[in-house]
């Protein structure tokens, strides 16, 4: 997922200086994802830790680096993004297996809202403990 990470990376022509912490923050999510799945055996819940974790280290990475979230985010969905099973809808569309079609891009509906689900919540927990943060230094120049 790294190596993947970095390619694509280098496809969509990220600064140099972003890959490896690219590369890094993509490892950290698709591993959140890759063991809740196993040992909850639920993609969804999974698809959503995975992309909060990735969420999450993309506003540390992005401070870190001093560079734009999306650098960092982008990249590192890249392993999370349900491809195989939008391909499986295309492919039971194509030869009128419909009922499997319907379940599959169900699936995918619910993988994409878990990916909005994640970006979302790691979100709005970094702007509630940048305001939390904003407060005790307000209450503390009161003083």
């Amino acid at each position: 997922m790294y190596f993947a990470t970095i390619g694509f990376g280098i496809l969509i022509n990220l600064p140099r200086k972003a890959l490896n912490v690219a590369g890094i923050v993509s490892l950290c999510g698709w591993l959140v994802y890759y063991i809740v799945d196993v040992h909850l055996n639920s993609y969804l819940f999974a698809d959503i830790l995975g992309t909060f974790t990735v969420g999450f280290l993309s506003i540390f990475a992005s401070r870190y680096k001093k560079m734009p979230v999306i650098i960092f985010n982008i990249p590192a969905l890249v392993p999370l993004v349900p491809g195989g099973q939008a391909y499986q809808v295309m492919k039971c569309l194509a030869i009128g297996n419909y009922a499997l079609a319907k379940a599959n891009l169900i699936q995918v509906i619910f993988i994409a809202g878990g990916i909005a689900s994640g970006f979302l919540f790691s979100e709005f927990l970094n702007q509630l403990y940048n305001r939390f943060k904003a407060y005790m230094k307000e209450k503390r120049a009161m003083r």
